[in-house]
């Protein structure tokens, strides 16, 4: 029988070895050691080793066999074959339950769900597979499959004259600034709901004491969404951002820039005698937008200067400067951080900066902009636009209705 300094020096074997060896070597240890204690010494060496009273029996034949070839672990043929051997059609079906459009499935009954590991081993077995999620996984990997999210690379149709279209804005944007002519790059920011609701991103704070926000996303009538529209003068490095409290509107639109310019534009740009913009095709500053060019040309009546814009082909909204020199930056500064307040709102786009020199200024809108307005065809034939010979849609200029200066009659 062992005694108990046998089994504390046992265990400090069994520590320091088997963690190093085979599964032959494993066995043909415990059968040594085993055999070395006597009478007792499988029943001890099985509680030590937590290796099966069986298996050593195994090892102890093994120790007075013939000695196998040093590589060999296992006899020829030993081990459970695969299932991939054993069920021949289990890599089909489960090819066609993962991949059901490639694979010519088309009524694969996960065609429309969510493929988890346990849900595709519970489809196989209704197929007559008997497999466990975990080895579903295996066999995913072994066909190089792994988890992945959604990656944003379409664009939609790529129109032809699309880098056309960009050299055209780039060339404008540069003879502009080099005459010192206002140009800027406007756009919606995607519109925010308005109290103590979940923001994306995390910040420091005490370990623990996460900020307590509501468990759902529904809007509190009384507070409403913020409508930011922005301004990024791509002279400047300078964005001004119009908060809104109502509707995103072409109106909302042009009373942004109409705001900037009598704050920032016109005395940044005393000399200016032409405004250029650049936009997303679509929106409330969309090319197709009526009620767009309208408000434009009461603005350009009013500021007595003609105004150029220029609009981003179809699908690279993406592209506009201001989407990655301005709003970009502004999300960062307000990562999780509650959008309580307007003024909250206000505060946070106004603190936005950046290592490159970024400043941004942000007002309050809250005047109402309702929808629906129609802008009828008399009045769209009175503006006075003058459309490019390159994608007029895109490219258009609106003068003032009345010349900044009238000849006197003499």
């Amino acid at each position: 029988m062992i005694d108990e300094d046998s089994l504390r020096k046992l265990r400090k074997r069994n520590a320091a070895i088997l963690p190093q060896l085979d599964e032959r070597q494993r066995r043909l240890f415990a059968a040594s050691e085993a055999r070395a204690a006597g009478h007792g010494g499988i029943a001890a060496v099985s509680r030590v080793t937590r290796i099966a009273a069986s298996t050593i029996g195994r090892g102890l034949k093994e120790l007075d066999a013939p000695p196998q070839a040093p590589s060999r672990i296992r006899r020829p043929g030993g081990g459970r074959k695969s299932l991939t051997e054993t069920d021949p059609g289990l890599l089909d079906d489960l090819n066609a339950l993962v991949e059901p459009d490639a694979r010519g499935d088309p009524m694969s009954p996960l065609r429309w769900t969510c493929k988890s590991l346990r849900r595709l081993a519970a489809e196989l077995d209704k197929l007559g597979h008997k497999i466990s999620h975990t080895v579903v996984g295996e066999l995913l990997k072994k066909q190089k499959f792994s988890l992945q999210a959604n990656r944003k690379t379409r664009e939609g149709a790529d129109n032809p004259d699309r880098d056309a279209q960009f050299r055209v804005i780039n060339d404008t944007v540069e003879t502009a600034m080099a005459e010192n002519q206002p140009a800027i790059s406007v756009d919606t920011k995607k519109k925010e709901l308005v109290g103590d609701f979940k923001n994306a991103g995390r910040e420091w704070r005490k370990q623990g004491d996460p900020e307590e926000v509501r468990v759902h996303d529904f809007l509190i009538k009384e507070l409403g969404r913020a409508v930011p529209y922005g301004i990024y003068d791509l002279a400047t490095n300078a964005g001004w951002v119009n908060v809104g409290v109502d509707n995103d509107t072409a109106a909302f639109a042009v009373q942004t820039i109409r705001r900037w310019w009598q704050d920032v534009g016109r005395v940044r740009y005393p000399l200016a005698r032409r405004l250029v913009i650049t936009a997303d095709g679509g929106g409330s500053n969309g090319s197709r937008v009526r009620l767009w060019k309208l408000e434009l040309q009461r603005l350009a009546d009013e500021l007595g200067i003609s105004i150029e814009v220029h609009h981003l082909p179809p699908g690279t909204s993406k592209w506009n400067k201001i989407e990655h020199r301005l709003f970009s930056f502004i999300t960062q500064n307000w990562r999780a951080k509650p959008l309580v307040s307007y003024r909250v709102i206000v505060e946070l786009i106004s603190a936005t900066t950046t290592e490159t020199g970024l400043t941004v200024r942000c007002e309050l809108d809250d005047k109402p902009y309702p929808k629906g307005t129609v802008v009828s065809d008399e009045e769209m034939q009175s503006l006075n636009i003058q459309r490019a010979d390159f994608h007029g849609e895109w490219n258009y200029t609106i003068a003032p209705s009345v010349p900044r200066f009238k000849a006197i009659d003499s």
